[in-house]
């Protein structure tokens, strides 16, 4: 008794004969995409990529620029609080009022952390959605 030749199929061999049955399907159908179609369709992902880069980019130099306003900005409002601060230290006469300008200036600090915060937590939320914008393929206007 002969044993019967069994046939394995292996995954790689499957793969590749059901891409040749798409292909003959296509071919038969003469729905073959055109040199036409793959050109338009590599020119869209390309445009799409370079708007992304672009993007990206524009992006990125908008944070530089916002960074660099926000530093002035803080070096401005610190050097006023401290001419501040000066400026009441210089005009206490007594411990009560020393105590008052301490409580005065701290609650000065307070405000200010409390607006730059506020500050970043919007440029945070606009910047997530500017991002959402630029990966879904809108633009950043």
């Amino acid at each position: 008794m002969d044993p019967k030749p069994v046939n394995i199929i292996s995954a790689k061999t499957w793969r590749s004969e059901i891409v040749m049955a798409e292909l003959s399907e296509r071919v038969a159908s003469g729905s073959f995409p055109t040199v036409a179609n793959g050109e338009a369709e590599a020119t869209k992902l390309n445009q799409g990529a370079l708007e992304f880069m672009l993007g990206a980019q524009k992006m990125m130099l908008a944070e530089l620029v916002f960074l660099g306003d926000e530093m002035l900005e803080r070096t401005r409002t610190e050097m006023h609080l401290c001419t501040e601060f000066v400026a009441k230290m210089a005009g206490a006469h007594s411990v009560k009022d020393i105590q008052t300008m301490c409580q005065e200036c701290g609650q000065h600090q307070l405000d200010f952390f409390r607006r730059d915060s506020e500050r970043l937590f919007k440029h945070g939320e606009r910047m997530i959605a500017a991002t959402s914008n630029l990966i879904n393929g809108r633009s950043l206007n």
